[in-house]
């Protein structure tokens, strides 16, 4: 029952995490210094990346209308827009993609740790308010994720991909900072990056699974799906409170956050 428990912790934390631009896998790995699971480092890894489907899943049911690009009625009608729209999410998680699948276990072994996390949430604060201040009377050119070209999408993708390199970076941070730095409004750059979390997560959760394999404890099992469904429902929560907020405001209190969180893991483990 106690690692159920931690499960729901978890759960939380990934599905505020996920979407906020401070880290989410930052947040639980520290979490997991703090209040680690008895579990298998093999099932610990997997959860790490699984837990996120339950947050990935809250995007594809809130964005259904505008991702969805097959109506069906009398006859079956496809919204080219939308597949257009998927070329171009797929083209930007390319390089994340390839580094994932070709590296991803070494970036587990030798960057996932609380230094790495630390200095990528301070540096990543710090470019946060830099590119805010920059951008602060500067009218974005990019306003619907319709009008994102090709060679936007890809760019964005080569932000993501820094996220995929350094854990503490946040994929959404990344994403985010690269969007506002060429151009595309805040709530676009929010919206898109939703919209990159569903290939690159389901993906990253498909090798995991794959490579951790089927044969889940009943224990292994509920702490799985636990975690994807407090996930999901704070998702759905965190989500709406984002799309609303940076509508009015930018992204500069996120970055005092993670400045602040950075140093004080710092000094935490220092001490």
């Amino acid at each position: 029952m106690s690692e159920i428990l931690k499960a729901v912790v978890y759960g939380i934390v990934e599905g505020i995490t996920e979407w906020l631009p401070v880290s989410s896998t930052g947040h639980m790995i520290l979490l997991e210094k703090i209040m680690p699971m008895e579990v298998s480092q093999e099932f610990w890894n997997m959860f790490l990346v699984v837990v996120q489907l339950g947050a990935i899943l809250a995007v594809v049911l809130m964005f259904w209308k505008k991702i969805f690009p097959f109506h069906f009625g009398e006859r079956k009608v496809v919204d080219w827009d939308i597949m257009e729209l998927w070329g171009k999410i797929l083209v930007a998680c390319v390089p994340a993609g390839a580094v994932g699948v070709l590296f991803g276990d070494w970036l587990d072994e030798n960057l996932y740790n609380y230094w790495v996390v630390a200095v990528m949430l301070i540096a990543v604060g710090i470019i946060f308010i830099i590119v805010e201040n920059k951008n602060k009377h500067n009218k974005p050119v990019i306003c619907s994720t319709r009008d994102l070209t090709w060679q936007v999408a890809f760019i964005i993708g080569l932000f993501q991909l820094v996220a995929a390199v350094f854990p503490g970076t946040s994929r959404s941070g990344a994403t985010i900072i690269g969007a506002l730095m060429i151009g595309v409004s805040r709530t676009v750059a929010a919206e898109f990056t939703f919209y990159l979390a569903i290939p690159v997560m389901f993906g990253a959760s498909l090798l995991k699974l794959l490579k951790f394999g089927l044969a889940f404890t009943g224990q292994e099992l509920a702490i799985l799906l636990v975690g994807m469904g407090v996930s999901f429902l704070v998702s759905v929560v965190v989500i709406r409170f984002l799309m609303g907020y940076i509508r009015k405001h930018d992204f500069k209190v996120f970055g005092w956050y993670r400045i602040i969180l950075g140093a004080l893991v710092l000094i935490y483990f220092l001490t």
